[in-house]
């Protein structure tokens, strides 16, 4: 056959066709897999147009690859590829009432690849300035900054905000516009969001072209130019030599000037990932990152000053720096050797040259190893720090992060590496395991891990160590950026899309580890490619501690070359290794001001410039400048000729003028560490733009060759050859000579100055003075911030100067007196009805103020003792004090001063040191309980924890940690009396973060400061506010502002109180006895209670049943109800395990009686005990003595047991609840005719004496097992002691009281019913008892130990019966109290704020050493409502103490008064608690061996998160079981989660957020319980009570932590032997591995005796 021929026309069509097939298939192609090739392409202005290409030049088929719109143009700054509106995202289902929606992700093309489809917006209102919203994968734990300063706020949104967010619904867009203009200042919705695992992307479009920071670059100008400019952010070590490469630091801040109202703004991404930050002239700029979250902040501010303060208030405030390191330095790399150095430093000291600082760069180390120094060229290093130390000079040292593998030159090992390899603590490759090598100035290097707090550890050690070879001052840090030689690492880097990623910034070089570590690296923290912004920032951390630990109670000098956002709180920066050129110079100016934005106002560049040799001219304006500069040293490089100013000749113009003007900076210091001050307490600047002053001043939006000091001082550098500059808005031109630079001081400022001299030790002595410059209406105002500049202890204010009327031409002397803050004013008169006329005849200060807390009447300074003789010796001091003359004699000889005292201090041990101040020539009354104490203290002074100082005029006590210089107890206040019944001592503390105190219903478990005094005194008083209750607690818990803790006890027994103030200070009044203290040392607050309990005694160890729950209520009304209640717990199934009576099984409320209404009592105790229960019977300590037969009164009176009036036989009768025999009670009488018709007379057992400890035991033992009628015998288990305050319901005796003094003495402490005496509702005080050696006590005295009295001997009897553990149950209670007993919290109401109030009472009891504790579980007064009860149940049974009852007239409200749904719950969270008692038990055993908490504060396990210091609405069983109980009327709990992992208690899934509060879920029949990765809950299976459950299978539930580990423990025993154990005490449970659901276990066994 013949081929066809096509015709032209047929080869047309044919070829038309297969382009229409083509293009087709491609369009099939697209749409199926949701691209479309048919952009949305707006025609937005060439400015507006968001770049989709930012990574490589763009071609048109990548931009149609990418859905993009391509439109090229003239210029290729402009994206010719830009994104369509058909990216980006949409909200899905609107914005929650929380700030939550979720993001889906529009149809388009992928950029990078692994994009997020579905992403979580959360906002928060975080303050009326400030919001802050962040985007994160809901499904997927991306890498967050772990920063120390910023957290999530949590807690109500604020409120009266200034601004307003909208969110844009599709695509997603979010805008903020500020309220009082409605302009718009941030908005998004110029360029869609990019979420990818490796590309985030937003861009912000903004009312201005003002922008302001962000860096580390050189920035050549300070404004930034917005025509299409992108800069790096990707710490580097690189040189700052123009261009717009990525430098040292990472600084993701900028700010934004919207007018010239000066109402700015700023924002903030908290983002530690390689990025960059790209400007355009829309104005926008658009953020783009390679990993993490996008997590903005925005602040607002009416000026750029406010915004700068806003961002610091959550970065953390600049830190304040030694007075000493404000002076001038010198520095070179490479000095050569010692002998050169010394040179360089006797030429500077000739030329009478102001020089405070000489550092040595790494050329004094022994071939630059950290640590070490040249034994040969700087053989004399040490003796040559003390030289400079005695001309009043520093030293500084360098450290880099990079420690050499290799030994010493004397082939010694390289002891800091060794104890380094020996902690693990480097950077690892990325198997985690094997070191990183790299190469650094020693050679071959591995690289610390900051971010592993053992590394920190080593670190401070490392310092310690050197520090003790040569007396450095200060440390620099450099090289940690982190920097190495050789890319990556000796070994290379893996080829993988964290070293190589889809999106690399346009960062110098291109790739991701030049220069330093590959990006797979593995740090504490996480990979490398997600820390490596913030090596310098942690190395700044670990720093800090060492500076702490180094230099105790004093600030240093810290500079660090790399930084992150927060680095200014610890350290400073220089600009870097800069140039000797005129253009360097410049450039430093817009450095330094932005450096102030972002929070590091402690900055300078290298005076004359790092590299190349400088010339005369530029280095002397290079000098006169950097004499301006908050960190002001000259430095350069090795192989340049030496810079210093005497090198250019003591006679030459550079030295003149260089003397001149640091003579001048010295003259200026006060002024500018005023400013220090005042950016450290408030945040803002203090090298300051123009613009930050003169807003309204266009003309500085762009100024940049000027800056300020603070508001007041305009300083004008020549920054160009020649001499003459412009300045100001109509460009005035000064001829400045070659000496002479352009300084102003602005009209309207004083100016605090002082003589200057050669260094700031002598300058600091000389006069003061000030400048004034009047503004044009004669006024001027200023400040002054004075201190001893370098302590880091409390700062006095000495002056605030303002508002002075002056006129030019007249002469002025102008003198000020100290004007004490109210916070430091110490009350006199604590009396409501304190007048001038009784504040004067004190001898004290009246000053009338509106604010009625704040005293009226208040100490003069010097008002106290002082010291006479201080007397040494090994294990402590002891001083003897004199009354001091300001003292007035009083009329009274009970409040007149003791004119000699004394002071004893014993170091007991290193934790623990005792101050006790007494009458040496006069027995006092002196506390009988005995304490645990070595009869030879053990401390030595290199352990100890602390030092004391004693302090004179007046005299105080001083007490310091040592570790890090914080002052504890500062006694050194005015107002220290000690008479016979008014001792009163105040101390400054050192934080606002006191707890504890009590026995009080305190409404937050920290103490309010506020002004406010709390009562303590032992009585019969239902909880309330302010009402001194059941306990005596002297003992306080304070957590310092660095998270270490203390504890500090009173050992006195009279009646007190404690006032709090906001200084912070506590004053402590007593009515008698001696001032005896005791402080532990902790540092952790776990380790304060075990250190205290070790001081005190253990908590008791409880039998197990003792952990079950429990029932008990006042108004049964006879066996049968028990009985019946009984039989209906079970039938409902409901773990049960203790039943109670209260007094109404006693005859007439006799103790040691049985009603006839409760005859089958004893037949009930015996059947529940067959079944497995316990019971529990109440006994009062009132006898009455009013009966005819009744052994317990007759015996007790014949052995002469009894509480008697003074040189008396004669007893002293109260009333109690007993009733007269042969009485008809009418109950609808009040109360008080109820009291006189029918209580009988009660006496009160003087448990002091032995001999009512056996009376007592007898009484016991015969009503458990009876000796005439065995069938009356009650078998019961524990006992329950009430009413031992104690209380009696007549005051003070029926006849009433013989002694006006000691029942109303001359000082009535802040006490219930004050008004009515010390005898109201107890004894009379001069009711007298006998200690055990039978010396005579005054009731006064020892009446809040009758309780602690009652409880031993009650313990004893019940062990000594029962031949088991047991328990008791007290209400008074006192320190070691908790050895014998538990307590509850006492008379609860069935309310509402009684739930979190009990979280609190528990909390605080846990501090007092009983833990076994908790509140009458719905409450005992009122009626319960059924929801409130419910929720009570819930929260009670995580109770350690867990019982239900409740008081007679009030309707039922245990688990089976109400109705199925009731007991479901009830028997559902009891089953909970059952399932984990082997925990709980295990819990109740490390605090009986080890003084371990159980009921646990969250501060006690995450005190490093602040947020938790204020936490009291959750708790925490041990370790590791979070509680989050619904305590009001809510479905939704309110709850911190803290940052670690946690697991869902019931669903065992990990819970995604932490660090944070979030609301939880909490229908009625949930209780929230997490528990933390990392441990082992060993349980059981439950069962209706224990005999039967402690029968069933236990098991272990193994939460992982974040490294897949964790451990437990379990302690398990017979449950209720003394002194004997028959099973095992199981240790270390450790998951040793975890492969699916398979845990392999290590466990070890020990036998141990129970004590």
């Amino acid at each position: 056959m013949g081929r066809k021929k096509f015709s032209g026309l047929e080869i047309s069509l044919i070829v038309l066709f297969f382009l229409v097939v083509i293009v087709a298939c491609i369009l099939v192609a697209l749409l199926a897999t949701g691209h479309s090739g048919l952009q949305d392409c707006p025609a937005p202005s060439l400015s507006e147009r968001i770049d989709c290409i930012p990574n490589q030049v763009a071609t048109k088929s990548l931009c149609i690859q990418r859905g993009c719109c391509w439109s090229p143009q003239n210029e290729t700054s402009i994206p010719w590829c830009f994104f369509s509106k058909s990216h980006g995202y949409k909200v899905q289902g609107g914005v929650t009432s929380s700030f939550e929606a979720k993001l889906t992700r529009l149809p388009s093309p992928s950029l990078f690849g692994n994009d997020i489809n579905t992403v979580l917006l959360t906002g928060e209102y975080q303050t009326a300035n400030r919001f802050r919203f962040k985007i994160t994968d809901p499904n997927n734990k991306r890498f967050e900054v772990p920063h120390e300063n910023v957290k999530t706020l949590g807690g109500p949104a604020a409120s009266n905000l200034k601004y307003d967010v909208n969110i844009l619904q599709n695509p997603f867009g979010i805008t903020l516009m500020r309220k009082s203009n409605g302009k718009v200042l941030f908005n998004t919705s110029i360029g869609p969001l990019q979420y990818a695992d490796q590309y985030l992307q937003l861009s912000i479009k903004l009312p201005s072209s003002n922008i302001y920071g962000v860096g580390e670059h050189v920035h050549t100008q300070y404004q930034h130019n917005v025509n299409w400019k992108t800069w790096p952010i990707f710490t580097r070590d690189a040189f700052p030599n123009g261009g717009t490469h990525n430098l040292y630091g990472a600084q993701t801040f900028f700010l934004c000037l919207e007018d010239n109202s000066g109402a700015s703004f700023g924002v903030f991404l908290m983002n530690s990932n390689a990025m960059e930050f790209a400007l355009q002239p829309a104005p926008a700029v658009t953020y783009r990152t390679t990993g993490g979250i996008l997590d903005f902040y925005v602040f607002l501010g009416d000026t750029p000053e406010q915004v700068v303060q806003e961002y610091l208030k959550l970065i953390g405030m600049p830190a304040m720096p030694a007075y000493w390191s404000l002076g001038f330095q010198i520095s070179r790399w490479n000095y050569g050797s010692l002998d050169e150095l010394k040179l360089v430093v006797e030429r500077n000291r000739a030329i009478g040259i102001p020089y405070e600082i000489q550092y040595t760069d790494i050329d004094y180390m022994e071939e630059k190893k950290d640590f070490t120094y040249d034994k040969v060229k700087f053989k004399d290093l040490p003796n040559f720090a003390v030289d400079l130390h005695n001309h009043g000079q520093k030293y500084i040292i360098i450290l880099d992060p990079a420690i050499a593998i290799t030994p010493l030159l004397n082939n010694t090992p390289y002891q800091s590496y060794e104890r380094g390899e020996s902690k693990k603590v480097w950077v690892n490759e990325s198997d985690g395991i094997t070191k990183l090598i790299g190469e650094v100035w020693p050679g071959l290097t591995v690289f610390p891990d900051y971010t592993n707090p053992e590394c920190t550890n080593w670190w401070v050690e490392e310092c310690k160590l050197f520090h003790d070879q040569v007396k450095y001052d200060g440390i620099w840090i450099d090289m940690n950026e982190i920097s190495s030689f050789i890319k990556g690492s000796q070994n290379g880097c893996q080829q993988n899309n964290i070293n190589y990623p889809p999106f690399t910034p346009s960062i110098l070089d291109g790739v991701m580890y030049s220069k330093t570590l590959c990006m797979d690296a593995v740090q504490s923290w996480g990979k490398h490619y997600d820390v490596h912004n913030l090596y310098g920032y942690s190395m700044t951390l670990s720093t800090d501690k060492a500076i702490q630990a180094v230099f105790p109670g004093n600030r240093s000098l810290s500079i660090s070359r790399s930084t992150f956002a927060g680095s200014g709180k610890y350290t400073g920066h220089w600009l870097g290794d800069n140039a000797a050129t005129w253009n360097d110079m410049k450039w430093a100016i817009p450095g330094m001001l932005e450096f102030n934005l972002f929070g590091i106002p402690y900055i300078g560049a290298d005076i004359c410039g790092f590299f190349d040799n400088v010339t005369e001219e530029l280095c002397r304006r290079w000098m006169q400048v950097g004499a301006f500069y908050p960190f002001s040293r000259n430095h350069n490089a090795e192989n340049y000729a030496p810079q210093d100013p005497a090198v250019f000749g003591a006679d030459s113009v550079l030295v003149r003028s260089s003397k001149t003007y640091l003579n001048i900076r010295y003259t200026l210091l006060p002024y500018l560490y005023t400013l220090f001050y005042k950016a450290h307490t408030e945040g803002g600047t203090v090298v300051r733009p123009l613009l930050h002053e003169f807003y309204s001043d266009e003309a500085t939006w762009a100024i940049d060759r000027q800056f300020l000091w603070g508001p007041g001082l305009l300083i004008t550098p020549v920054l160009d050859p020649g001499g003459r500059v412009s300045w100001r808005k109509q460009q005035a031109e000064m001829y400045l000579p070659a000496d002479k630079l352009g300084l102003h001081l602005r009209g309207g400022y004083v100016f605090p100055t002082q003589q200057p001299a050669n260094t700031t030790f002598y300058s600091r002595k000389n006069p003061m003075g000030l400048i004034i410059a009047l503004d044009d209406s004669g006024q001027a105002a200023g400040d002054l911030f004075w201190d001893d500049g370098e302590s880091t202890g409390r700062h006095i204010r000495i002056a605030h100067i303002t508002g002075l009327q002056l006129k030019l031409g007249t002469s002025y002397s102008l003198e000020w007196n100290q004007e004490l803050s109210n916070t430091e004013k110490f009350d006199c008169h604590p009396d409501p009805n304190a007048t001038k006329q009784t504040c004067e005849a004190l001898g004290c200060i009246w000053e009338p103020v509106s604010i009625s807390d704040i005293p009226q009447c208040y100490y003069p300074p010097n008002y106290g003792y002082s010291i006479s003789q201080i007397t040494y010796t090994s294990s402590g001091l002891t001083v003897n004090l004199s009354r001091n003359v300001n003292y007035i004699s009083r009329s009274e000889a009970s409040t007149t001063p003791i004119d000699t005292l004394r002071l004893d201090v014993i170091y007991h041990d290193n934790n623990m040191l005792q101050f006790k101040i007494y009458d040496y020539n006069n027995k006092r009354y002196e506390v009988p309980v005995p304490l645990n104490i070595s009869s030879s203290p053990t401390s030595t002074p290199e352990n100890r924890l602390y030092e004391v100082a004693i302090q004179n005029n007046p005299f105080g006590i001083q007490i310091r940690r040592k570790s890090t210089g914080t002052i504890l107890w500062d006694s050194q206040v005015p107002g220290f009396t000690f008479s016979d019944m008014f001792i009163q001592i105040s101390a400054r503390l050192p934080s606002q973060y006191v707890y504890g105190f009590g026995e009080n219903e305190h409404t937050s478990f920290r103490r309010n400061m506020s002004w406010h005094t709390w009562g303590m005194f032992t009585k019969d008083q239902p909880p309330g506010y302010k009402l001194n209750s059941y306990g005596f607690h002297p003992f306080y818990m304070c957590l310092e502002n660095d998270g270490n803790a203390h504890g500090v006890l009173l050992l006195n027994s009279n009646a007190m109180d404690v006032k709090f103030q906001p200084t912070p200070a506590l004053t402590y009044r007593t009515i008698g006895g001696i001032l005896d203290f005791y402080m532990v040392l902790g540092p952790t607050p776990e380790l304060v209670v075990q250190e205290y309990t070790a001081l005190i005694g253990r908590p008791v160890m409880p039998p197990y049943w003792a952990l079950g729950f429990q029932l008990c209520r006042y108004g049964y009304k006879n066996d049968t109800e028990v009985s019946d209640l009984y039989e209906a717990m079970k039938a409902a199934q409901i773990p049960y395990d203790v039943q109670y009576t209260d007094i109404d099984y006693m005859e007439r409320q006799l103790d040691f009686t049985l009603s006839p209404n409760f005859a089958g009592l004893p037949a009930l105790v015996d059947r529940m005990k067959k079944e497995g229960m316990r019971f529990i019977i109440i006994l009062d300590p009132a006898i009455s003595g009013n009966e005819t037969n009744y052994p317990a009164y007759t015996r007790g009176d014949q052995e002469n047991v009894f509480i008697q009036w003074p040189n008396s036989s004669d007893i002293v009768w109260g009333k109690v609840w007993p009733d007269f025999p042969n009485v008809v009670v009418n109950e609808s009488l009040d109360w008080d005719t109820q009291v006189k018709l029918y209580r009988a007379y009660a006496a009160f057992p003087d448990f002091f004496r032995n001999s009512t400890a056996q009376w007592w035991q007898r009484e016991i033992s015969e009503y458990h097992t009876n000796p005439t009628h065995p069938e009356k015998s009650v078998k019961f288990d524990g006992l329950w002691i009430d009413m031992n305050e104690p209380a009696s319901f007549v005051n003070g005796a029926v006849e009433g009281c013989r002694d006006q003094q000691l029942n109303n003495p001359p000082y009535m402490p802040h006490l219930e019913s004050r008004e009515l005496g010390l005898s109201h509702k107890t004894l009379c005080m001069e009711s007298q008892q006998f200690l055990p050696d039978g010396s005579p006590v005054r009731h006064y005295d020892v009446h809040n130990l009758y309780g602690w009295s009652h409880t031993k001997p009650t313990y004893d009897a019940l062990q000594s019966i029962t031949k088991e553990r047991g328990i008791i149950i007290t209400r008074s209670t006192y320190p070691s109290s908790g050895k014998w007993s538990g307590h509850w919290l006492g008379d609860n109401t069935a309310a509402w704020d009684q739930l979190y109030k009990s979280v609190i009472g528990m909390m605080e009891f846990s501090l007092f050493g009983i833990s076994y504790t908790g509140a009458d579980i719905c409450g005992f007064f009122n009626d319960a409502e059924y929801y409130m009860c419910a929720r009570w149940m819930q929260l009670g049974a995580f109770y350690p103490f867990a019982r239900n009852h409740n008081t007679k007239d009030t309707k039922r409200q245990d688990p089976v008064a109400f109705d199925e749904r009731f007991e479901n719950i009830s028997r559902n969270v009891l089953n909970t608690r059952y399932t984990l008692l082997p925990y709980l038990y295990t819990l109740m055993y490390e605090a009986h061996a080890h003084g371990n908490t159980v009921v646990r504060p969250l501060l006690h396990e995450f005190v490093e998160d602040k947020t938790t210091w204020d936490v009291y609405r959750q708790f925490l069983w041990g370790p590791a079981l979070l509680i989050s109980p619904v305590l009001e009327n809510a479905t939704s709990v309110w709850a911190y989660i803290p940052n670690t992992r946690w697991y869902d208690y019931y669903t065992e899934e990990n819970v995604l957020f932490r660090g944070q509060f979030y609301n939880l879920s909490a229908p009625l029949e949930h209780i929230n319980l997490h528990i933390r990765g990392g441990y082992i809950i060993p349980w059981q299976n439950p069962a209706n009570n224990t005999f039967y459950s402690r029968q069933n299978s236990m098991g272990l539930t193994v939460a992982l932590d974040d490294n897949g580990f964790a451990q437990g423990q379990l302690y398990w025993d017979d449950g209720k032997s003394i002194g004997k154990c028959i099973s095992a005490y199981i240790t270390n449970l450790q998951t040793l591995t975890y492969v699916h659901s398979t845990t392999v276990f290590s466990v070890t066994t020990h036998v141990n005796k129970c004590t």
